[in-house]
């Protein structure tokens, strides 16, 4: 009977999911024009209620200071209070109110992670792009140091570098941009080297196109759609380790709001049968799904399948 009633309860729970994400994406093209209505109305499912637990999480994270009843980094009440009307999810192991603790780490947790990873982009796709275009012996340069970097782990080299270098917010992002640079120049360089050898680039240079006219306004064009999913999908691996360095207490500081030090800090109430520690983990699956929703569909419709 306990089976049957939790099996219930996860198809209810996938049909209002799905009933979310239909909306959403009846929403978004009642309110769009052109191409873009035109790509929204194909959309899945699936990628209709993506697009919704983003746009709610980003909503969640530029006005956390009117959401949150309480600041951050405020002591509210004793050690591990339990639900209430004034303190909706408790307090955590220093009594700051656990919901608006929650609301904060959004905006902490995603913003770095999305500054992180464009970061990383920026670095990589620059690098890859000119390394595909110049060839010769910046390309062997350039592939040869991403192989050294590739073949150390990334979190057990992150964990390295920020044991060396500190762990501010600063230095974390350079880290882990500089180690998911790398991945993001493979792809970009595996892609220009498709690009460079057609004739309408051929065509540029003997233009007397610059180098870098040529990348911006040749090559990057037609290599942004991988791109853009791969960003998607790097976001992903950006944000988990933040989490999991920040879990580790490598991360985000505190009394900096993060859902990674969030579990770590408050992991002993699940002796107690408390699921308080298990929402910063489940906001952390959640937006990782969501975006992999999104990013599949975007790579269903950069392969030009069709369905």
């Amino acid at each position: 009977m306990a089976l049957l009633l939790t099996l219930l309860k996860v198809a209810i729970a996938i049909a209002i999911a799905m009933a979310s994400g239909w909306l959403f994406r009846a929403a978004l093209v009642a309110i769009t024009r052109g191409e873009t209505r035109k790509m929204l109305r194909t959309a899945p499912v699936s990628a209709g209620f993506g697009m919704l637990v983003v746009f709610v999480y980003v909503f969640v994270a530029v006005f956390a200071h009117v959401i949150a009843p309480f600041s951050e980094r405020e002591i509210v009440g004793a050690q591990f209070l339990p639900w209430d009307s004034t303190h909706l999810l408790g307090t955590d192991n220093l009594g700051r109110d656990m919901f608006s603790r929650l609301i904060y780490a959004a905006r902490n947790t995603v913003g770095i992670a999305f500054a992180t990873t464009a970061l990383a982009f920026i670095a990589g796709s620059f690098l890859g792009l000119l390394a595909a275009t110049v060839g010769g012996w910046l390309d062997q340069v350039l592939s040869r140091v991403v192989d050294v970097l590739m073949a150390i782990p990334a979190l057990v080299f992150a964990l390295l570098l920020l044991t060396i270098f500190g762990t501010s917010v600063v230095k974390m992002v350079i880290v882990i941009a500089t180690i998911d640079a790398t991945r993001v120049f493979r792809l970009a360089r595996s892609v220009a080297m498709n690009i460079v050898v057609m004739d309408y680039i051929e065509a540029a240079k003997l233009r007397g196109e610059g180098l870098f006219r040529l990348i911006i306004r040749e090559i990057l064009p037609n290599a942004m759609a991988p791109l853009v999913a791969e960003f998607g999908l790097r976001f992903c691996f950006v944000f988990l380790m933040i989490s999991a360095l920040s879990f580790l207490g490598l991360g985000i500081q505190p009394p900096t709001a993060d859902w990674g030090s969030m579990v770590r800090d408050n992991a002993s109430l699940i002796t107690f049968g408390n699921i308080t520690p298990l929402l910063p983990a489940g906001a952390i699956a959640l937006l990782t799904v969501a975006v992999n929703f999104v990013v599949d569909w975007s790579l269903h419709r950069a392969s030009g399948l069709k369905e």
